[in-house]
């Protein structure tokens, strides 16, 4: 039973009047906040902020610090500093991580990645590396599905820093409006369609999710607790958010990572072989480890 609340009591109502009227106050992030807290994305997630983002930044925290009752952005960059295990951190990486995704985006990578799994005998793996709410990695799981029959085992794993929108992916329920692009033959096959209050909802049919292995995962982490080499990996647009020393680090672990004629899918605005001397350009934003090409 939910209790009320007499806002003319002193014990009771003032304190939230209090609360309410601190939170419609404005609170300022200051420039050294500001460079405080991108120093600390930075540090662990590789993410670059730019002096455009302060507005994102103050939005997006703001709400943590409501929900942390804390009174400024100091208290909140003190409560992360103070121990590199605090909870907080994973709340915060989460806020500060873009998640841009859908089913088929950069379409012309697909029939690509068919062919590739179409010409290579034995099991045929794949690393999705930001997976977000897991539209990309449902849709190599389709393609695949298509180009060499059901899975029997994991053959895709979906990694993400922000654990938010893996628990989003986890769950494998979308918008009908999300999969308007599938043909109806891909509906019907991949996906159940929701009913009642679960109306205008579909679900990811449970045979193919059970071809995906959704985990957390830092691509600044030390060890990679995926199973490679892979046939193929997808790190698209990701790479934009990190310096160019960050970049090239990564690309030298992921050609580490891919099996002999393995490819890598990036962005359309990623030139992977412009950073690293491990890759060359096969063609729309596909790229081959330089030793098969010697």
């Amino acid at each position: 039973m939910q209790r009320e609340v007499d806002i003319h009591n002193p014990a009771t109502g003032s304190q939230l009047c209090d609360n309410i009227n601190k939170f419609m106050v404005r609170v300022p992030l200051t420039e050294p906040e500001f460079k405080k807290l991108s120093q600390l994305i930075y540090q662990r997630a590789g993410i670059v902020l730019a002096d455009n983002k302060r507005d994102m930044v103050y939005n997006r925290l703001s709400r943590r610090l409501r929900a942390l009752n804390l009174d400024n952005f100091s208290q909140y960059i003190g409560l992360l500093e103070s121990h590199t295990l605090h909870a907080e951190w994973q709340p915060f990486i989460n806020a500060l991580t873009t998640n841009l995704t859908a089913f088929y985006r950069e379409s012309y990578h697909f029939p690509i990645l068919a062919e590739h799994a179409r010409s290579r005998p034995g099991g045929y793996s794949v690393w999705s590396t930001a997976a977000s709410t897991g539209e990309e990695p449902c849709s190599i799981a389709i393609t695949l599905d298509e180009t060499l029959g059901r899975s029997t085992g994991t053959r895709i794993w979906a990694t993400d820093i922000d654990t938010e929108v893996l628990d989003t992916a986890t769950r494998g329920i979308y918008r009908e409006l999300d999969i308007a692009k599938l043909t109806e033959a891909q509906k019907k096959r991949y996906f159940l369609r929701g009913t009642g209050s679960q109306e205008g909802k579909v679900r990811v049919r449970p045979e193919l999710l059970s071809g995906i292995q959704y985990q957390p995962l830092n691509l600044l982490d030390n060890d990679w607790a995926v199973p490679g080499p892979f046939d193929a990996i997808f790190c698209r647009n990701v790479m934009i958010y990190f310096d160019k020393d960050t970049q090239r680090k990564i690309l030298r672990r992921f050609a580490g990572m891919l099996k002999e004629g393995g490819i890598l899918f990036a962005g359309h605005s990623e030139h992977v072989s412009q950073l690293s001397d491990d890759f060359y350009l096969k063609g729309l934003s596909v790229y081959g480890l330089t030793k098969d090409k010697r």
